[in-house]
């Protein structure tokens, strides 16, 4: 695709209903080059709204009900390991604008002090109670604080950090479709794919945020919620 549209070669995505969506070439100047995806069909604005809406009511629901367990996974942190009870990272949103994910810490501190690494099931660094949260996907609760602050939405695709998006990008230009939305809590490659352990099963895992760009709708991320309540509730995180 980047060849036809360097060459001047005109593009257009067809699908069989029958509809056109012309691929538009943009600049990524973090990699110094260009790239070109299609242009993908943005929800509706009474969707847009209901998204937001569902989000900050959902967030803030979800903090109340969710305090006991916020309260335990503090008391479990404080008890089994040295450290921060809560874990910054940034990671890149919207219109690719950095901004900070909250996490209940679930490693040891210092735990990427040689370089940016992908956590896996048996990862020495996942301290005991770590483990325990992120089986059921506890340590995931405080960015319910960045739906409500509206850095992320409860759907979306995963957000990741600048070290992987780049390499990433390098691998695969149409990755840079997923920065028109908001990154989400939840995502269909979370609970279609899971965590990732390497940049390949990065990869993977984004041809679902790709497959949900497609077919964005609020009904769309309802179905996705449900997916990830089922998820929690069968206790199928690392």
């Amino acid at each position: 695709i980047n060849t036809l549209v360097q060459n001047n070669t005109e593009l257009r995505l067809y699908y069989t209903s029958g509809q056109t969506y012309p691929f538009r070439q943009s600049m990524d100047y973090a990699l110094g080059k260009y790239y070109c995806a299609p242009l993908t069909p943005q929800l509706s604005g009474w969707q847009q709204a209901s998204k937001r809406a569902m989000d900050v009511m959902l967030s803030f629901l979800g903090l109340i009900v969710s305090s006991p367990l916020l309260l335990l996974c503090v008391i479990g942190i404080k008890s089994t390991s040295k450290g921060p009870i809560l874990y910054s990272q940034e990671r890149i949103g919207l219109h690719k604008k950095p901004f900070r994910i909250y996490k209940f810490r679930s490693m040891i501190v210092d735990a990427e002090k040689d370089g940016p690494q992908l956590s896996s099931e048996r990862d020495h660094r996942i301290t005991s109670w770590g483990q325990r949260m992120r089986k059921w996907r506890l340590d995931e609760l405080p960015q319910l604080w960045n739906v409500l602050k509206g850095d992320m939405s409860l759907v979306g695709p995963r957000p990741e950090r600048a070290f992987f998006a780049e390499q990433i990008q390098h691998k695969e230009a149409l990755y840079g479709r997923i920065y028109i939305t908001k990154p989400g809590l939840t995502s269909l490659g979370m609970v279609k794919f899971g965590y990732a352990r390497n940049l390949d099963e990065i990869m993977e895992r984004m041809r679902y945020d790709i497959i949900y760009l497609d077919n964005q709708s609020i009904f769309f991320d309802i179905q996705i919620l449900l997916f990830t309540i089922r998820t929690i509730v069968l206790g199928k995180g690392i």
